[in-house]
């Protein structure tokens, strides 16, 4: 969103990060490419975020209507019963999902079950799992925003252990599990060659 309370800059001023007024002339030539460079490539950023979002709402949209017309016109139900759909074109080269999953976040259930889990390796000291011990510090490290990875702590109901106290762990885990709201994804796949294989179409910066 634009920052609507911006300081106006006079001509022959720029305006530095701690918002004040510097003369042009007091720039440095490097600081200002940096500024060039930075600048267009951040509105280069903005306009590709705002085409897939863009891009995001036609596609729901579109399916949306597909599902409908499907529904009304020919009789024909396409999804799941989570409103997971999955279309594909005619001569199979495209596959369009809309997935959705669950929000998942912990209540503070979650100190509780953490010390449980705790007590399991204190008391199972040396006889416990090296494994075991790296996926549970692996579950409950927060990352950069100070959040717990819902996939990590989820992966420890996989592990199955004969053990009261670790079973009791597990159930207060599960009641630290707090659905959050509903995602939704589009996901864009073509078809390798002839195959059966398809390949995603990257949508993340970080996957092309």
């Amino acid at each position: 969103m634009a920052d609507t309370h911006q300081t106006p800059v006079p001509d022959g001023y720029v305006l530095n990060a701690a918002n004040h007024l510097v003369p042009e002339h007091q720039v440095r030539e490097h600081d200002k490419l940096r500024d060039s460079v930075a600048g267009d490539l951040a509105k280069q950023a903005l306009g590709i975020s705002e085409a897939l979002a863009a891009f995001k709402a036609k596609a729901l949209a579109d399916i949306a209507d597909l599902i409908s017309l499907s529904a009304d016109k020919y009789g024909v139900k396409l999804g799941g019963k989570k409103g997971n759909v999955s279309i594909v074109t005619y001569d199979g080269r495209f596959k369009i999902e809309r997935a959705m999953a669950d929000r998942l976040t912990f209540t503070e259930e979650i100190l509780a079950a953490k010390e449980l889990i705790d007590q399991c390796i204190r008391k199972w000291s040396e006889g416990a799992d090296q494994h075991l011990r790296v996926l549970v510090d692996r579950a409950f490290r927060a990352n950069k925003q100070g959040q717990i990875k819902t996939g990590d702590v989820l992966s420890l109901l996989r592990v199955e252990i004969d053990d009261p106290d670790w079973k009791m762990a597990m159930e207060a885990l599960k009641d630290s599990i707090q659905v959050n709201g509903t995602a939704i994804y589009i996901r864009v796949y073509q078809r390798v060659g002839n195959t059966d294989r398809y390949e995603s179409i990257n949508l993340n910066i970080a996957a092309v």
